[in-house]
């Protein structure tokens, strides 16, 4: 697996046969404006093409206008966004994509994601997915804090397989039972907080960083795309986010990936999915 992904344009093919890059930038907690146009724009100037923003962070129209301003192709770009937990619903859904969609000032959009479970509507949430995506404003669609159970849930409930799955993912939170999930039903599983908001000063992980010549992002962020996961780091710094794309001139040991993997302690950075209902 890690052997094949030599460079940040490499990509996964989707269960639909959409491409999406391996590596994106995300931009939670980013604010609109100069700061997101700044970290967006320096994420292309280093080779990004993909880019991860959601309704809920609000910084949409910042990252509208990096992409115009980039003047990248806009079929070489890969752009996600997410639904927002109070938009859930048939009709509030069409309405927020649309919203959504005017703020990035984008004709389409690569991947919109299903934010959080939630309560009770995301069945019928699911619906208005499938008609945006039949009708072409959507190239590819799916969710992010499910579990399996809320996956089983969509299986029985509608025709479409979600292509990617976005969870918290990270050492001390492997999740390789939802993982292997995925990967036995064609989700794409993305990485959200893959660096662990900054936590990266455990033992195993300085020790490979120093063994490997590499920062303990850049370890972390190897595993991650190593096991075939989608992977967003986060930043604001023009030298961390050239730093998080420099992954691509090693390759971890497969001993060293069992390393990591047996650092899991079920620990999450944020909401646990089933109680985060709204």
């Amino acid at each position: 697996m890690g052997l094949s992904i030599q460079h940040i344009t490499d990509y996964t093919a989707l269960n639909n046969g959409v491409r999406m890059p391996w590596l994106g930038l995300g931009v939670f907690q980013v604010e609109d404006g100069d700061e997101v146009i700044h970290s967006v724009q320096s994420a292309l100037e280093a080779g990004y093409r993909a880019i991860d923003t959601a309704a809920g962070y609000q910084n949409e129209t910042g990252v509208g206008t990096a992409i115009k301003q980039s003047g990248i192709p806009r079929e070489e770009l890969f752009i996600t966004t997410k639904l927002a937990n109070r938009d859930q619903g048939y009709e509030s859904t069409l309405q927020a994509f649309e919203t959504s969609r005017r703020k990035l000032d984008l004709d389409y959009i690569d991947l919109y994601l299903i934010h959080w479970p939630g309560k009770d509507k995301f069945v019928e949430t699911w619906k208005a997915f499938e008609k945006l995506h039949k009708e072409g404003y959507i190239r590819a669609i799916g969710v992010s804090n499910f579990k399996i159970h809320h996956l089983e849930t969509l299986k029985q409930n509608s025709d479409t397989i979600p292509a990617v799955n976005q969870v918290e993912f990270h050492p001390l939170l492997n999740q390789q039972k939802l993982l292997q999930y995925c990967k036995d039903e064609g989700i794409q599983l993305e990485a959200w907080s893959p660096i662990m908001k900054g936590n990266l000063d455990l033992p195993e992980i300085t020790e490979l960083a120093s063994k490997y010549g590499k920062t303990p992002a850049q370890i972390v962020l190897r595993w991650d795309i190593q096991h075939g996961i989608v992977t967003i780091p986060k930043s604001v710094h023009k030298e961390r986010i050239i730093e998080n794309a420099n992954i691509f001139d090693f390759t971890l040991s497969e001993e060293d990936m069992r390393l990591i993997d047996q650092m899991n302690q079920d620990y999450r950075f944020g909401p646990d999915p089933d109680e985060n209902l709204f």
